[in-house]
């Protein structure tokens, strides 16, 4: 007999089971190719680009793109799109004002980042269209076998309307994800696209050390080195700065006596979690993509500076998650507002004065705190990709996937939980008769 303490609730038993529904459907996806692409020569093709941005690419969308299959962009467009609004709402009065009507105002804001999504997804793929017509695998073979499917559809045409469909499918299952399933839609899809991928990279781990390409001692520092992020990763995601709370009001104890009430204000060392290296990585992705397809010197040149082992991408890469952390930590986190808040409750800081200068003092170990989170971030998503240059390994190793992959587990398991508390609580109630405090005459 299960103890009702671990027993799975039937409504969270059913949320994580349309989750799984939903992440499997596009794992399916993720192996149907788009028609007139010989897969076997893009798998060879993206063989021979695995340490670069096509890598980094390709980790993201969970193998669709070395198949070319129609989720071949992932969700990746959607995100951009998301970075641009958040963005747009600090220099747009008409969006800041959607943000604050609430659940209305932010619907309007997702239908139109729903449209820019589609914007991204056609201009991306007529760019990638463009280049397959004229790319061939490391033999020389041309990697599009059908130029023309009917009179007025061409591949190119085809290609850019099963990309952009399957980039809307992966955005809706996205959706769907986070209102009926466990949420966190996106970050779930970008979690099981570089879930999928350990193992065939463990494996042609195991096949280099076996045939002789990688010594066994580097092969298992590789290992090591990851097994030591993870912790680190773990360690630092759960940590947090506790600020102490009083509250004026003062509780009854058993001698008799009062005592102030005490608490505390929790403040993540990072507190925006995995957001700053998936926008980096996206807005990062956007213009070396299209680097790549466009023939042109300056643009190569560009696409060169943008290789993931090149130090520019770095400077820039780290720039822009500095930016993001403390940009997202402005966005969801207001201090003026907290502080309000605890004032009127009756809470304050010990020794510091109620109002703006508790204010001041939250926004200052805050800035703190961001500062850290994004030396952390940076530190994390850069060294990876250094051992990667370092050793020669022939497939993307990243920080950022071994960030996103533990930072959404932490993340799902707190939902997890809480879903739990809820339904305990909820378990508690039931049958509860509450009596009415109205009065009788």
């Amino acid at each position: 007999m299960a103890t009702p303490g671990v027993s799975i609730p039937a409504e969270l038993r059913k949320r994580i089971l349309f989750t799984l529904g939903i992440l499997a459907i596009y794992r399916l996806g993720v192996h149907v190719p788009v028609p007139g692409v010989d897969a076997n020569r893009m798998v060879a093709f993206f063989e021979s680009q695995a340490t670069g941005i096509f890598g980094l690419f390709n980790t993201f969308t969970g193998g669709a793109l070395e198949r070319f299959s129609v989720f071949a962009l992932g969700i990746m467009p959607y995100i951009s799109a998301s970075i641009i609004f958040q963005l747009l709402q600090t220099a747009i009065p008409y969006l800041e004002q959607l943000k604050k009507e609430g659940e209305p105002g932010r619907k309007k804001i997702n239908q139109y980042t729903r449209y820019a999504t589609i914007v991204l997804a056609l201009v991306q793929g007529y760019a990638m269209s463009s280049f397959l017509q004229h790319a061939t695998d490391p033999h020389g073979l041309p990697l599009v076998t059908t130029l023309s499917f009917a009179p007025f559809l061409s591949f190119r045409v085809m290609t850019i309307i099963t990309l952009m469909s399957g980039t809307c499918f992966i955005m809706w299952l996205g959706e769907q994800i986070t209102e009926r399933g466990i949420g966190n839609g996106s970050s779930l899809i970008i979690f099981a696209g570089i879930a999928a991928g350990l193992p065939s990279g463990a494996l042609r781990l195991w096949h280099m050390v076996s045939s002789g390409e990688m010594n066994g001692a580097i092969a298992l520092g590789i290992i090591a080195s990851m097994v030591l992020i993870i912790g680190v990763i773990v360690f630092l995601e759960v940590g947090q700065r506790r600020i102490p709370i009083q509250y004026s009001q003062r509780a009854p104890t058993r001698e008799g006596m009062s005592q102030a009430q005490a608490s505390h204000l929790p403040m993540k060392i990072n507190f925006s979690n995995v957001i700053p290296p998936i926008f980096a990585s996206s807005l990062l992705m956007f213009p070396a993509t299209m680097s790549q397809f466009v023939q042109n010197p300056m643009l190569k040149t560009l696409a060169d500076s943008l290789h993931p082992n090149h130090p520019l991408y770095n400077l820039i890469f780290v720039g822009l998650i500095v930016f993001f952390c403390f940009f997202y930590t402005e966005i969801v986190f207001n201090p003026t507002e907290v502080a309000d808040n605890l004032k009127k409750y009756g809470g304050f800081i010990p020794g510091i004065r109620a109002g703006k200068s508790t204010a001041d003092y939250i926004k200052k170990v805050l800035d703190r705190l961001t500062v850290s989170g994004a030396i952390y971030l940076s530190t994390i998503c850069i060294i990876p990709t250094m051992l990667i240059q370092q050793f020669k390994v022939p497939f993307y190793f990243g920080g950022t996937s071994l960030l996103i992959l533990v930072g959404v587990a932490l993340d799902t398991s707190q939902q997890i939980q809480s879903h739990l508390l809820t339904a305990r609580y909820e378990g508690m109630l039931k049958g509860v008769k509450v009596k009415s405090r109205r009065v009788q005459y």
